[in-house]
């Protein structure tokens, strides 16, 4: 579909989704941000659903401002994926060793390792820039510096909710190793320090919601949380390397003789800032929820844990801001899904995928996001497709 355009609002809210299936209080909160008075534009994407401040599946961009709320919490959250040498064919007939071995080599849910990992002894990781992205930790916000130690101890971890460590098959089989996270605690910390920094200032105390609270350009509230900001977002992309380096050494020992290859990764923020140019203004364009999806960008689109995910190349539409979703996105939340569905609900939709299958991660189920062949087909003006893929092994915190 090509998208639609919501009336009344103050600003262009073009929408690649249908506005009968998005809950009114995702439909009010785009109007909310349209009343901000540095607004130029929303792209909505079809995955979009309530949020904080301002929905998931947003993509905003203002002159002279930005709101921390539209960038998420989880700033730098994002995905990374990379083709492998493997097929279907080297695969064991039971999966179950394969998933415990990345588990031991990856801490999931609010686990850390025991000791900070130290990159230069991960095969093939680029540790250039690693040194001075530390010596700048001293420079972010005085609350969070005293968190170094779990900082560091968090790098290379997985995290709960629908982040994930995945082994696809694409259509071929062949087999793609994937992933998503973010900046882990020392990132939500730093978001909820500038937001409630945000809240407080004058300009925003008529804002029409408080979680839209927005920085000014040329103001020291700006520049420090820019500064964090950028720290955090560098954070995120750090710690899916890392996860992923430890996931090819896994690879390697598991399949030593079939002796893998790893294509070149794709990797991707959807919660985070840029700085571009749209018809000769320069912007600050907060994706949440959203990838960039720039004329030959790649990226990566999942579903759920018993769904397709796909790998895209970006068709550069300007009128989304270049952007696409970032993913399925939930139709309900945490707290419904796991009053609808049961375990053996959860053991159904994820038949065939080595995987957990308890209560623990029933607010994942398939059945609550929304289906992903629907979400690719209404931005087939954004992305074309590279891959599609299905994961054999999801691991969940």
């Amino acid at each position: 579909m090509s998208y639609v355009e919501v009336p009344g609002a103050k600003v262009p809210i073009r929408m690649w989704a249908d506005p009968a299936t998005v809950e009114e209080g995702a439909m009010q909160q785009l109007r909310n941000v349209s009343t901000l008075p540095w607004i130029k534009g929303l792209a909505v994407m079809p995955d979009v659903h309530f949020g904080k401040g301002a929905t998931v599946g947003s993509v905003i961009a203002m002159h002279g401002a930005v709101c921390p709320a539209a960038v998420g919490v989880d700033i730098g959250c994002g995905m990374s994926a990379v083709k492998t040498s493997l097929t279907a064919n080297d695969l064991p007939g039971d999966l179950s060793r394969l998933r415990s071995r990345i588990e031991q080599a990856i801490p999931v849910g609010r686990g850390m390792h025991d000791d900070a990992v130290d990159p230069g002894r991960l095969h093939g990781f680029p540790t250039a820039g690693w040194d001075d992205f530390w010596g700048r930790f001293g420079g972010i916000a005085d609350a969070v510096r005293f968190r170094r130690e779990r900082a560091t101890k968090q790098m290379g971890t997985l995290g709960s909710g629908n982040h994930m460590i995945e082994f696809c098959l694409d259509g071929e089989g062949a087999v793609w190793l994937m992933l998503h996270s973010g900046s882990r605690n020392i990132g939500k910390e730093l978001a909820e320090h500038h937001i409630g920094i945000a809240q407080k200032l004058p300009h925003n105390q008529g804002v029409i919601d408080r979680d839209l609270a927005v920085f000014i350009s040329d103001t020291p509230q700006m520049a420090d949380y820019r500064n964090d900001l950028y720290w955090a977002q560098e954070y995120a992309k750090y710690n899916r390397a890392i996860m992923m380096a430890l996931f090819k050494d896994v690879v390697r020992r598991e399949f030593k003789k079939a002796k893998p290859v790893f294509e070149q990764e794709i990797s991707c923020h959807h919660n985070y800032v840029a700085e571009e140019r749209y018809d000769g203004m320069d912007l600050l364009v907060t994706r949440k929820g959203a990838i960039r999806a720039g004329a030959g960008d790649y990226g990566i689109i999942p579903g759920s844990m018993g769904t397709s995910s796909y790998i895209v190349k970006g068709l550069g539409n300007e009128l989304a801001f270049n952007s696409a979703s970032h993913g399925a996105g939930r139709r309900m939340s945490r707290g419904a899904a796991k009053r609808r569905f049961t375990v053996r609900d959860l053991e159904e939709q994820t038949r065939g995928v080595e995987c957990r299958k308890d209560s623990g991660v029933l607010d994942e189920i398939p059945a609550a996001y929304k289906p992903i062949e629907q979400v690719m087909e209404q931005q087939r003006d954004l992305v074309e497709v590279v891959a599609k893929l299905k994961q054999v092994i999801c691991i969940k915190g």
